[in-house]
């Protein structure tokens, strides 16, 4: 760490942020007000939609409504690096980023390039932390600050902020909650950076955190029904959770459940109709109530309404492969 100008860390910094989703934008809107932002850098914009119209991430919108500078570099290149070291940033925040960056990029800023990562490393590294957290039933997860290195989310520690995982907490709501907590981590980590002895990460203890796809959304009723339960909540916005109503592929999205404890079945089996009308599946103990679904192409609505204009199968045990 280095100790040549502590008086400075009282001061505003020169901050050249990198971010892309929404999770960023908490993270860019304090930077935005307490320090100096020289520049910020997001992914380039992408035809999406219908119309294939291109529109802004949500990072470069927050930025033009600050007046900021936006760059959208498809690389760094000699030129690129060039172009970010005349802005002489004293750090480097990068939130969600979606772009690898080299030694020579992170060598840019004068004291650091800082990550803020959706998770308490070194437990789940990698691109999905919030939802392994949920899937995994773990009890609390946060945000870390790391100085940023070459390796995947493995520098060193500044700084961390922990919440809990709530038994309604869904991918989206606990999504919202952290990028407020990312802004307050940073915070912490510029503020008081010239203070902080960085803490290595424990490499005995990391743990991976994968993307998660489509097929692996799909619920697999030979599961226990509380981990079907945490599998609906962690999917959820994005990919969602589901299940194959039968071989020609056509899939109800499963948008909330209630584990039920005192219910036997075949793992799969469709036993009727919980007391609020919705339908039972059997796991591989319990069972879970379908209590809000999404069939194709249509509104979500309660498992209730479903079952009052479709059916389901005796058994749902289709499996997709990939």
């Amino acid at each position: 760490m280095r100790k040549d100008v502590n008086m400075q860390y009282k001061t505003k910094k020169n901050i050249v942020f990198m971010g892309t989703p929404a999770f960023a934008v908490p993270s860019l809107n304090y930077l935005a007000k307490n320090h100096h932002v020289k520049a910020v850098y997001c992914q380039p914009s992408k035809p999406q939609g219908r119309g294939m119209k291109i529109r802004s991430h949500p990072v470069q919108k927050a930025a033009e409504e600050h007046g900021l500078q936006i760059e959208t570099p498809t690389e760094f290149d000699d030129e690129e690096i060039s172009k970010l070291a005349a802005l002489k940033p004293d750090f480097l925040v990068v939130v969600a980023y979606g772009m690898i960056l080299s030694q020579a990029v992170l060598d840019i800023p004068r004291f650091a390039a800082i990550n803020g990562h959706a998770s308490l490393l070194p437990r789940w590294r990698g691109a999905a932390p919030i939802q392994r957290a949920i899937a995994a039933g773990d009890e609390e997860t946060g945000i870390t600050a790391m100085l940023m290195e070459r390796g995947l989310d493995s520098g060193a520690i500044l700084a961390m902020q922990k919440t809990p995982i709530s038994e309604t907490d869904t991918a989206g709501n606990l999504h919202d909650r952290l990028a407020v907590l990312a802004a307050v981590t940073l915070a912490e980590a510029i503020t008081k950076f010239d203070d902080i002895t960085p803490l290595p990460q424990n490499i005995a203890e990391v743990t991976w955190a994968e993307k998660i796809s489509t097929q692996e959304a799909q619920l697999v009723f030979s599961m226990p029904a509380e981990t079907l339960a945490r599998q609906v909540r962690a999917f959820d916005p994005f990919p969602g959770a589901w299940l194959a109503l039968d071989p020609t592929g056509n899939r109800l999205k499963i948008k909330a459940v209630q584990v039920l404890k005192n219910y036997k079945g075949e793992a799969g089996q469709y036993i009727g109709r919980h007391t609020d009308g919705s339908p039972l599946i059997a796991a591989g103990d319990g069972a879970i109530a379908l209590m809000q679904v999404q069939p194709s192409g249509k509104s979500s609505m309660s498992g209730k309404d479903f079952l009052n204009g479709n059916t389901l199968p005796p058994f749902i045990t289709y499996i997709e492969k990939a």
